[in-house]
């Protein structure tokens, strides 16, 4: 079983010494198993051969806008359209989640409401969970066909679903508080304002429901248990 995720932005050299790329917050996040993982530097154009390279696909966050003029996300937008077409296990973080919106027929944008950073409340699937999110962007019209599987007042496209197969989420499951923490250090400052980052950093001692969504996006991406 292979995992292919696809990186759609680069870390910060301050964040990726201590933790990675976004392939390893990912595999951190979705734990041992059966499976192994390969990844493509996608904002770079480094793209796939074929959608049947791997068992199950994963879009990462970036720093970039789905809506944005860059030579790679054309070439995103036909790799996500394929994997739908043919019930491919497909699976889309911040970015990606907008950028499967996009592709499928929705609508992103800047949110004229501002940022959401760090500890968040949402329902999913009838449960008040909490994840970490880090976005101005997102997802304000739906593509045909689209369930939403969980919302909270400011983002209420937060959880999508396509079918069985397929999982979109605004919010990041796969970066723990102190991730958070370098956030706000690093890009924050500036540019969210002050009072959203002094209320992000009150909150990263408090617990995040990363665990719950991780198990949900291995029942879409791993149709079989990943622990022996």
């Amino acid at each position: 079983m292979k995992l292919g995720i696809l990186k759609a932005g680069p870390v910060a050299p301050e964040l990726y010494e201590k933790y990675g790329d976004y392939a390893s917050s990912f595999e951190q996040l979705l734990g041992p198993g059966n499976y192994e993982i390969e990844s493509w530097d996608i904002f770079e154009s480094c793209f796939p051969e074929s959608i049947h390279q791997c068992d199950g696909w994963l879009i990462s966050g970036s720093r970039y806008g789905v809506y944005e003029d860059h030579p790679w996300i054309p070439t995103l937008t036909e790799f996500i359209r394929n994997c739908y077409s043919v019930g491919m296990p497909l699976v889309g973080v911040c970015f990606g989640h907008q950028a499967m919106a996009q592709a499928l027929g929705g609508k992103v944008e800047k949110y004229s409401g501002g940022w959401c950073v760090g500890r968040t409340g949402y329902t999913f699937n009838g449960k008040q969970i909490h994840l970490n999110s880090w976005h101005q962007d997102q997802v304000v019209s739906l593509p045909s066909g689209a369930t939403v599987l969980g919302s909270n007042d400011f983002c209420k496209y937060a959880f999508l679903s396509y079918g069985p197969q397929t999982f979109s989420l605004q919010p990041h499951p796969e970066f723990p508080n102190d991730y958070i923490n370098g956030l706000i250090e690093l890009r924050g400052k500036g540019v969210v304002p002050d009072e959203l980052l002094s209320n992000a950093q009150q909150g990263l001692d408090l617990e995040i429901n990363s665990e719950l969504i991780a198990n949900h996006m291995k029942q879409v991406l791993i149709p079989m248990p990943l622990n022996n």
